[in-house]
């Protein structure tokens, strides 16, 4: 089978699609996956690390871009159908997914024109604009909240909770070997980052989305001096984003703390697996990792986020008891370091945070959606195959 993804930009649009990609593979070892994204975002460097094939579109944002650029981005799309036309053709695309962003539309638009399933998935609580506009075109809405069911004709929907890499909570699952990891990374032109095993040290994972976060970055860096009685314990591995990697790296260092610090974390898998306590975003694909590795967090929801959708995830998280959620307004280095001190030093509250956050957690949503695309396929491919079938 033939699959063309439409993702990329951030990854919370990529990740889950990327889980996607290897359910199916895991599925059927033969299905051909190819990415459609633009030059834009993070899929060059994430699909070169996961073995994917990327082919990029004219395509940019409209959301929260300004008039000018907005207009803009809409005159691209004709293009970007265009082009999205051709590549389905030449990859005789049997099912196309779409999972939000500003390629989702393009990509989907010219699979309705070709009358090739498709389908789309939204992570987040509230529905993004672009799976807004595409809903119409698909046959089948993967939500993973039931709250954005009403943005979508019901009988379409399907809630199944956020599509994460089996490798979050199946150690070993679909990774290379010790030795094999390596070679691929550098192929990849990734740097690996390893796990801290120092006896007795306390796993603190800092990081602030796939593009790191500026505000995260220096609040922990003025959280740093009220630190200095857990130095020793501390064991810190943090994701800071390319712009801000110089500037953390040097204050760990100056301060005298253990921490591996990198740009990006490319196997979030294995850090996270690894960790104690988490500190980052809230956006939902990093609750669904989370909490299916079953970890308690320190959550700062990002206040631009559309629709206020991190607030609302942590927010859920911390109803859980998983979570103790710090709004940005609110937040200082030395409230950052009081909340961190506070947890570390009392692994009951840990402890009871973890088994609400491994509650929260949901492993079925790729697989579940794997088997209702086979299920969309078998049912109404020839149908679909026609220029022009719309299909419910």
């Amino acid at each position: 089978m033939n699959i063309v993804i439409a993702a990329g930009g951030t990854g919370g649009h990529l990740y889950p699609a990327v889980a996607l990609a290897h359910e199916f593979q895991r599925r059927d070892p033969r299905a051909a996956i190819l990415f459609i994204g633009t030059a834009r975002g993070i899929e060059s460097k994430v699909l070169a690390h996961e073995g994917f094939e990327l082919r990029l579109i004219a395509a940019k944002p409209v959301m929260g871009r300004g008039v000018v650029r907005g207009a803009m981005a809409l005159l691209s799309l004709p293009a970007g159908i265009r082009q999205s036309l051709g590549i389905l053709r030449e990859r005789r695309a049997d099912l196309v997914i779409g999972v939000g962003g500003y390629t989702s539309p393009a990509v989907l638009a010219a699979a309705f024109l070709m009358g090739i399933p498709r389908v789309i998935l939204e992570p987040n609580a509230h529905p993004g604009m672009a799976n807004t506009v595409v809903g119409p075109l698909a046959q089948r809405v993967f939500l993973a909240f039931e709250s954005a069911a009403g943005a979508f004709a019901s009988s379409k929907v399907r809630v199944v909770g956020t599509p994460i890499r089996r490798a979050f909570y199946e150690e070993g699952e679909g990774r290379e070997t010790k030795s094999e990891r390596p070679a691929r990374e550098q192929a990849a032109g990734v740097q690996s980052i390893p796990i801290s095993r120092t006896p007795g040290a306390f796993r603190l994972l800092i990081f602030g989305g796939s593009q790191g976060a500026n505000a995260i970055n220096s609040v922990v860096i003025d959280a740093l001096p009220d630190l200095m009685d857990l130095r020793e314990r501390l064991a810190v591995t943090h994701q800071t984003g390319d712009a801000d990697y110089a500037r953390v790296q040097a204050a760990y260092r100056a301060m005298g703390f253990s921490a591996e610090v990198a740009p990006f974390l490319y196997d979030m898998p294995r850090v996270l697996r690894a960790a104690d306590l988490v500190v980052s975003r809230a956006g939902a694909v990093t609750i669904a990792e989370v909490t299916a590795c079953g970890k308690p967090a320190i959550l700062i929801p990002l206040p631009q986020a559309i629709y206020d959708h991190q607030a609302r995830n942590a927010q859920a998280m911390a109803s859980a008891g998983a979570a103790v959620v710090l709004p940005q307004a609110e937040l200082s280095g030395p409230k950052l370091a009081r909340t961190i001190e506070e947890l570390v030093r009392d692994p009951e509250r840990l402890s009871r945070m973890s088994a609400g956050s491994r509650a929260m957690g949901r492993t079925d949503a790729a697989a579940a959606i794997v088997q209702e695309c086979y299920a969309l396929i078998g049912g109404d491919h020839e149908i679909d195959r026609s220029v022009g079938a719309g299909g419910t």
